[in-house]
């Protein structure tokens, strides 16, 4: 006599969205990253920190950490302004960003951007 197992067994329907990618989308964690650089370039110009290693103590962070981030301190103010609006490359991310670190030249920046469209 064969012996059965009953077994439970359900299917989900999964529903699929169609995403609009003419519409601006903002990425919050590089404006996020945008923000802290320009205040962290502020608190160094003003003196409140006197280096990398002290703002990366009163932060909690790496230095390595540090320095990625306030790279972008240094965004050409066009590209910036583009992220602001949502108009940045979709595959732009912080996390390409580290992988593909910017120059400090805007027009070597402004290719970078156009690599990522």
């Amino acid at each position: 006599m064969k012996r059965q197992t009953l077994v439970p067994f359900g299917l989900r329907r999964r529903q699929s969205q169609l995403v609009n990618t003419a519409q601006p989308a903002h990425d919050p964690g590089l404006l996020a990253s945008i923000g802290r650089a320009l205040y962290w370039q502020q608190l160094l110009d003003a003196g409140v920190v006197a280096s990398f290693s002290e703002l990366a103590e009163r932060e909690g962070l790496t230095k390595p950490s540090v320095s990625h981030v306030l790279r972008l301190a240094c965004l050409a103010p066009e590209l910036v302004e583009r992220c602001l609006a949502g108009q940045q490359p979709r595959t732009l991310t912080q996390r390409s960003l580290k992988r593909n670190p910017l120059p400090d030249d805007w027009d070597a920046q402004r290719d970078v951007f156009a690599r990522f469209e």
